[in-house]
């Protein structure tokens, strides 16, 4: 999971680049990048670490221009480590293209060999998102050399995203600039990855264009949210403010990636037509019906959140569940989202720098503890385990989601089956695992209901984590044991650019 951001206004952006981006830190904590345009002129700066980290005053000063767009990174698929890994990626031909992406391709592989042995790119990281840059720098290419005059044109830009959505296979929300012409944005046409539009009006009634991965972006930014992307659709605003829209596939359905709602996504977005915090209240309404039915309910004292994702539906639950609500653990807003720091011996550390028992609302006490989410189980057990040292008579734990037995292969670090706790297993068998005293998990049909029943027009969702239907169609057991192999500690299959076997014709004698 990544977050992107891009804007086109009448006023200089790197400030709203910067307050907007910050805004979308949950989404990664890698690495930042903002690039601006000014005329045909970029200005990049990206670095390692989080928003406040990678911006310096000096840095931020440099990026000048009336439009820009930005990325914060999650690593799913390239190198964790690399600071070159981070977005938006550049290319200069044709015109000069600078692209950013959340989400994760499934035919990277095939990509990349196109790319490099029958385009002659270069791909210069292991990143999906070069590649998907690259694919897209060359059919925009391709539709242009049909121009007598060689100059860009709006039915070349969606008909390159068209060529796109025909041959990229996975998920992806992206933005993009075209030196001296103007911001694209598309999404995949199954709808996986979040992608909004907002705009601004200003004194002199001149319109101003924000597309973002959540909403919640635009408020600090003072837009207005409009609408979704649809899935498949582009939308492209010239630099000085002509907007186009086009639907750029054939086969669009909306089918989001249901995850999102459960953990990844603010509370205070709006994705698809869903407020993702009425979401969150009605998936706790749901899963207080179903302790009701597994839980000795006289033996519950009091329901507590696993802060701070799950706190509306623990509160939601403990009123249905007429139970008292109290916060026993309290965080430490300085350490980052645990699930998405790379590396198990990085996330079970953090786990007890950022939860912090307090004795007196647990001693003596049976607690059900509320989480979003039960993945590896690390975390579950280390606070099943501050619980009980906290005087806990008895811990239950409730899950918001259902139990994670697949992969996830469209951007979120599940890469292996042997790492979810769920995989193979009872919810008994993982309440003894993590040592609670009972697990109950919410039902995927119920999951889905309390989404859908916020937005009927949601076709489907890719629930593929929870039932191992990939939404679009590609991935089969090959493709997760090659997804195992490949994992290098920040999941996604990659590309090995030095590995690659590249068409150079040499002597008998040179070998």
């Amino acid at each position: 999971m990544c977050g992107v951001l891009g804007l086109v206004s009448h006023e200089p952006v790197n400030q709203l680049l910067y307050d907007g981006l910050q805004m979308l830190q949950h989404r990664g904590q890698d690495a930042a990048g903002i690039v601006t345009a000014e005329g045909s002129m970029f200005h990049m700066h990206k670095a390692k670490g989080m928003v406040r980290e990678a911006f310096r005053t000096r840095n931020m000063r440099d990026l000048i221009g009336n439009a820009g767009i930005a990325h914060v990174r999650y690593p799913t698929a390239g190198n964790a480590g690399s600071s070159a890994e981070a977005q938006p990626f550049y290319v200069s031909s044709p015109f000069g293209i600078v692209l950013a992406h959340n989400g994760n391709l499934t035919n990277t592989t095939e990509l990349y060999e196109n790319v490099c042995n029958k385009h002659l790119r270069h791909i210069n990281t292991s990143s999906d998102s070069e590649v998907l840059l690259n694919v897209f720098a060359h059919e925009l290419r391709h539709e242009v050399s049909g121009n007598s005059d060689k100059r860009l044109n709006i039915d070349n830009i969606f008909n390159a995203v068209r060529q796109v959505h025909t041959l990229v296979r996975g998920a992806y929300g992206v933005v993009a600039m075209i030196a001296g012409y103007g911001m694209l944005a598309f999404r995949d046409p199954h709808g996986i990855r979040p992608l909004v539009l907002g705009t601004q009006t200003d004194a002199e009634g001149r319109k101003s264009y924000a597309v973002s991965s959540e909403s919640v972006a635009f408020n600090a930014i003072e837009f207005d949210l409009e609408r979704d992307i649809a899935p498949g659709e582009a939308v492209f605003i010239t630099f000085d403010g002509k907007f186009y829209s086009r639907q750029c596939s054939e086969h669009a359905k909306l089918s989001p990636c249901l995850f999102e709602y459960v953990y990844f996504a603010r509370p205070d977005s709006v994705i698809d037509g869903v407020s993702v915090y009425q979401s969150r209240l009605d998936m706790g309404i749901s899963l207080a019906e179903k302790i009701k039915r597994q839980l000795p309910l006289d033996d519950i004292d009091v329901v507590m959140p696993i802060p701070d994702t799950s706190r509306p539906s623990a509160m939601e639950l403990a009123a249905h569940l007429q139970k008292p609500y109290r916060e026993g653990l309290i965080k430490n807003r300085y350490i980052g989202r645990t699930f998405i720091m790379p590396g198990q011996a990085t996330r079970k550390k953090s786990v007890r720098q950022k939860l912090s028992p307090m004795e007196t609302e647990f001693k003596g006490k049976s607690v059900l503890l509320v989480d979003d989410s039960i993945v590896r189980g690390t975390t579950s057990r280390e606070i099943v385990e501050m619980v009980r040292a906290a005087g806990a008579r008895k811990v239950y734990l409730a899950s918001a989601a259902p139990e994670i037995r697949y992969p996830n292969v469209y951007g979120i670090d599940m890469p292996t089956r042997e790492e979810l706790i769920a995989n193979g297993r009872t919810p008994e068998e993982i309440a003894r695992e993590i040592g609670a005293d009972g697990v109950v998990f919410q039902e995927l049909s119920d999951l889905e209901a309390a989404v859908k029943a916020l937005n009927p027009n949601i076709v489907s969702f890719d629930s593929s984590c929870f039932n191992g239907i990939y939404q679009t169609g590609d991935i089969d057991e090959a493709y997760l044991q090659r997804l195992s192999a490949e994992k290098a500690g920040c999941g996604g299959l990659k590309v090995h650019p030095s590995k690659m076997e590249h068409s150079i014709s040499i002597s008998s004698d040179e070998e």
